[in-house]
């Protein structure tokens, strides 16, 4: 989406600076996502504080996103309670005082903690039944479309309409950051090609990284390959094709993946977390769709393409499932190398002719 419609969110109490916390989705792209929450509180209550709760792993995101003041970083075990972690959050939390929470999650672990802080005013949907946890409840969840539909709507009064269009996700990594980032890792000031191989379940992989790497650098280009510990054997792989040119950058901290995809001139990736940021950043991003449904996944940042078999369109897509268990994965494989290689070289092409 093009159009950032933040000025059809009316701007509430100015004089209001009671802060408030934003429980989000710590999925890296839900995270991402997140943001458009942030920016519609900001405009309706310009003098209130936003803080995130934030897991490790997403906590150097919060430093390049405008509007929000501190990420508060605690990460809760996934497969349980955990009680006792709750209640030191949620001492946490009292200490700074929030009159308001939005709980994004519709888990009962997710309004543990804002409700033994003691915050006033709990705002989610119904969810595992929250009743207390929650105390301004929203219902019709199901009448909102997609995922951030879901999310956005918490934002805005009980009852308002959705907007024509969310503002959209921002992330600004200053220009000097992402110079000093590249003078750091020996990478030239040449254009170069970030490529994203990983993904949250391998049908959304694309089959063929490897060949697009060792063409695009048979191209001239430079290539890196950016992604998290579970994609270094991926990466040296696609290094190992691709040639000299192409430089493995995955690692622990997200910040190298968010710096990398700002220094690229194009990033090309699965429907993952770092398709969100790169597009959040502003580089151009195309995003290789298999399995989901760019309707429903694509960033509302818009892509500068989205790639997908169309041709011959399989019955089950979109199946939505990690793991392919029917037709061989052909939504991925039918996707030459050849093919995102030439739409990579049409987006530079049009880029450079701005």
């Amino acid at each position: 989406m093009n159009i950032d419609s933040i000025s059809n969110i009316e701007t509430q109490d100015t004089e209001d600076t009671r802060p408030i916390l934003v429980v989000p989705y710590v999925w890296i792209g839900d995270f991402v996502r997140g943001h458009t929450v942030v920016r519609v509180l900001r405009k309706r209550w310009p003098n209130r504080p936003v803080d995130l709760l934030t897991s490790r792993l997403c906590a150097p995101l919060v430093d390049y996103m405008p509007g929000v003041r501190a990420g508060i970083v605690f990460d809760l075990p996934r497969s349980r309670l955990a009680l006792t972690q709750q209640r030191t959050l949620a001492a946490e939390l009292r200490k700074r005082n929030y009159a308001t929470a939005l709980v994004l999650p519709r888990t009962w672990k997710s309004a543990i903690a804002p409700a033994l802080a003691g915050i006033p005013e709990r705002v989610g949907f119904f969810g595992e039944a929250r009743f207390g946890l929650i105390n301004a409840m929203r219902w019709r969840e199901k009448q909102q479309p997609r995922f951030i539909d879901k999310n956005a709507i918490l934002a805005l009064p009980d009852g308002a309409s959705r907007p024509p269009e969310w503002p959209v996700p921002q992330l600004r990594v200053p220009a000097d950051e992402v110079s000093r980032w590249r003078q750091a890792n020996g990478l030239g000031s040449g254009p170069a090609i970030a490529l994203g191989p990983g993904s949250v379940g391998v049908s959304k992989r694309w089959t063929y990284y490897p060949e697009a790497a060792r063409l695009f650098a048979g191209h001239g280009f430079d290539v890196w390959v950016v992604g998290g510990p579970g994609e270094k054997a991926l990466a040296q792989e696609i290094a190992a094709v691709g040639g000299p040119r192409v430089r493995d950058l995955t690692g622990t901290d997200l910040r190298n993946g968010a710096l990398a995809m700002a220094a690229a001139s194009v990033a090309i990736t699965n429907d993952s977390g770092l398709m969100h940021i790169a597009a959040a950043i502003g580089t151009p991003t195309m995003g290789i769709f298999g399995p989901t449904d760019p309707d429903l996944w694509a960033p509302l940042n818009g892509l500068a393409a989205t790639v997908r078999q169309t041709k011959n369109k399989l019955p089950c897509q979109p199946c939505q499932r990690t793991v392919c268990t029917m037709n061989d994965h052909r939504c991925m494989r039918d996707i030459a190398a050849e093919e995102v290689v030439g739409i990579a070289e049409r987006v530079l092409a049009q880029i450079n002719e701005r």
